[in-house]
């Protein structure tokens, strides 16, 4: 399922060019398009039994790709993947516990806005949709992962490192509404910290 929804994100953005044509605006360089990987440390903002008490906090990783339209408005959209500062799951003498550790991932796509270079920065806000998924040790063998709609909304800021690369930082706050058959909202947030380049140099629409 998530691969279908990268597929779609990407072809989504490959057909931007042909819209893009009509609106009249001042480019520099070639096709507006950035891509980015970086880390991540979020709160994941899970609870389950047979996980020992920790902080929520886990690390992982996190891919994106940004393609500017008009005067700073763009489309994103963004993969990440929480597995790493998990504790290790407790079973209770006679339990066998089933799945993995808690893992936390997201496919989410959406709109962003940069505003205008100060000296080498850059701010920028984003506002996206779509689905996460946790895994998690369960006693059941059939219930060890979850899907949930999300929505999110984060900004940060990015640096013109060199030549085509900018570094990045984010901050982002998620709401998962439909956790546990929508019993249960969760609300991880975090922040992210990578490099994007940008295809054919840096690009500003203004």
């Amino acid at each position: 399922m998530r691969s279908k929804l990268v597929l779609a994100a990407l072809f989504f953005l490959s057909t931007l060019p042909i819209y893009a044509q009509v609106a009249p605006a001042a480019k520099v360089g070639g096709l507006p398009l950035g891509v980015g990987v970086g880390l991540i440390d979020f709160d994941s903002s899970y609870y389950y039994p047979n996980l020992p008490y920790w902080n929520g906090r886990m690390v992982g990783v996190s891919a994106w790709a940004d393609y500017s339209i008009f005067h700073g408005f763009g489309v994103t959209v963004e993969g990440t993947e929480l597995f790493a500062g998990k504790p290790t799951p407790l079973s209770l003498e006679g339990q066998t516990l089933y799945g993995s550790g808690p893992k936390e991932g997201t496919i989410q796509g959406g709109f962003i806005y940069r505003y205008h270079r100060i000296f080498k920065v850059r701010p920028f806000v984003e506002a996206m949709g779509g689905e996460g998924r946790i895994d998690f040790p369960s006693t059941d063998p059939f219930y060890t992962e979850e899907t949930s709609p999300l929505w999110s909304a984060g900004g940060g800021i990015e640096y013109h490192a060199w030549n085509n690369f900018f570094l990045r930082g984010k901050y982002e706050y998620q709401t998962w509404k439909g956790f546990r058959s929508g019993t249960q909202s969760l609300n991880p947030s975090g922040g992210t910290i990578g490099v994007t380049y940008y295809l054919k140099g840096p690009h500003r629409r203004y």
